[in-house]
């Protein structure tokens, strides 16, 4: 295979992933908003759920991929730089998608929270921890951001996805180990009627093949910043050793 059709294999993959992705989202939209029965009690507003529910479980799946790849990167940093730098690509890529499913997810979650509890916000056990995961998250992004390229802000921000790798389960196990506002489980306890089962599902595998994707592109992206900057430090070098005519 010639090198110019190996460099077309990615563009056509990824032009795949998302015309696939795009169209699982529109099924799970449709499924959402004009299939799927209006709930009894809360009407038109349960809808919410079918975004809120596939933001906030993929906001405490990407941090695992964040973590996984932090450990990597602290392991190879002094082994093998550029596995390392490699890791560190995956592990900001994995963050920043985290921000943003939390994101949606906390927002979602007061837009239900306030026709429906009457207010925007509580401070239970499982809105709490949601939230210190956002702020974890923000913090592991803007440490990165003023630490520069520097394997310091690289190795502190690591450290940062340790303890967002604690605060994921804690929260996720909060509506079963406290007394929460939050609404308790229902897809694992068979309280959920199966008509509400297909936009659940058809909106988390969507959301997923989109996370996944801007993780991609997010990784690639950041692996030619490093690439640029591994040249443009050699040239530096290469230019500094010259000897003079």
């Amino acid at each position: 295979m010639s090198g110019q059709n190996r460099s077309l294999l990615p563009r056509v993959a990824t032009a795949m992933w998302f015309a696939v992705a795009l169209v699982v989202l529109g099924i799970g939209f449709r499924q959402a908003i004009f299939l799927v029965p209006t709930e009894a009690t809360m009407g038109d507003l349960q809808r919410i759920f079918y975004y809120h529910l596939p933001s906030a479980i993929l906001g405490m799946i990407f941090p695992y991929i964040n973590c996984a790849a932090s450990l990597a990167f602290l392991y190879w940093r002094r082994r093998d730089p550029w596995k390392a730098l490699g890791a560190d690509a995956w592990a900001v890529a994995s963050a920043e998608v985290t921000l943003i499913f939390v994101t949606i997810g906390l927002a979602t979650g007061s837009l239900w929270a306030k026709p429906a509890w009457g207010v925007w916000w509580v401070w239970d056990a499982r809105t709490t921890t949601f939230l210190a995961l956002w702020l974890l998250f923000a913090a592991y992004l803007i440490t990165r951001r003023f630490a520069g390229a520097t394997s310091q802000g690289h190795t502190l921000a690591a450290v940062i996805s340790l303890f967002a790798a604690i605060d994921t389960p804690i929260c996720f196990m909060s509506i079963r180990w406290w007394r929460v506002q939050h609404p308790t489980p229902v897809l694992e306890t068979g309280r959920l009627d199966k008509s509400f089962w297909p936009a659940i599902l058809w909106n988390l595998a969507g959301w997923a093949l989109w996370g996944f994707l801007v993780m991609g592109l997010r990784y690639a992206l950041e692996r030619r910043r490093q690439r640029m900057e591994e040249e443009a430090a050699l040239e530096a070098i290469e230019a500094s050793l010259e000897i003079p005519q």
